[in-house]
């Protein structure tokens, strides 16, 4: 049986910690993704859900609790070893696209392969044939300011996905979008993480669209709970 893409053990996580005012965020909060998985992740603004984001991506360490991406323990590793990691292996999707503005959308898609060492060629057949999927061909060429919201954030699921990574993780990925372009383009992600299988964890306050995935985790006072 193949080991979970995301474990998050016992994770524990204060701002100003040991000093007077120091606040709790994450107090044991565990889980355990499958490669194919979609979980949901809500919770009221201010409970946490980007720091456990974070900390899952190797973006921020936890105080205590361990994170394992496909089974590799890396919540404490050297920086080099978590850069790497996250370059190779999870993908990062936010509720503002974050595009660099210099450059076009196929560029914005080629950058983390370049950095992860792909050839040039390689990185641009594979964001061609990524923006092709998400009906961006024509607008490869275009900077992101030239775009809509809707295609600025279906850039950003691109580069998330360029280096085909084992975990996807998405902080609000509609919710600086209107609903009809929120709709189309979270349709879009869920169809591009199911037909890539891997495994992911989207943060949202939108219930319904919460709804439509495997399952509904709550971050709950600092821990995650199935959703009644």
């Amino acid at each position: 049986m193949s080991e979970p893409a995301l474990t998050m053990e016992a994770v524990e996580k204060a701002y100003g910690r040991g000093r007077p005012g120091e606040v709790a965020v994450l107090r044991g909060a565990s889980l355990a993704l499958a490669a194919g998985e979609v979980a949901a992740l809500v919770a009221p603004s201010g409970a946490g859900k980007s720091t456990l984001l974070h900390i899952a991506g190797l973006l921020d360490t936890a105080d205590a609790g361990e994170v394992r991406i496909g089974g590799r323990a890396l919540g404490r590793a050297p920086d080099a070893l978590r850069t790497a990691a996250r370059r190779a292996e999870i993908g990062f999707v936010y509720q503002f696209h974050h595009l660099l503005p210099e450059f076009t959308a196929r560029e914005n898609v080629m950058l983390p392969q370049r950095a992860n060492g792909a050839a040039a060629s390689a990185a641009g057949a594979r964001a061609d044939a990524l923006l092709d999927r998400l009906g961006l061909a024509a607008r490869a060429g275009h900077r992101p300011a030239a775009l809509s919201g809707g295609e600025q954030q279906r850039v950003a699921i691109a580069r998330a996905l360029a280096n085909a990574p084992r975990l996807l993780l998405a902080d609000e990925p509609t919710g600086n979008l209107d609903p009809l372009t929120s709709e189309r383009v979270f349709a879009l992600l869920l169809e591009m993480v199911r037909e890539t299988g891997l495994a992911a964890l989207i943060a949202t306050h939108n219930l319904a669209l919460a709804a439509r995935m495997d399952r509904v985790l709550r971050l709950h006072a600092g821990r995650l709970e199935p959703s009644r």
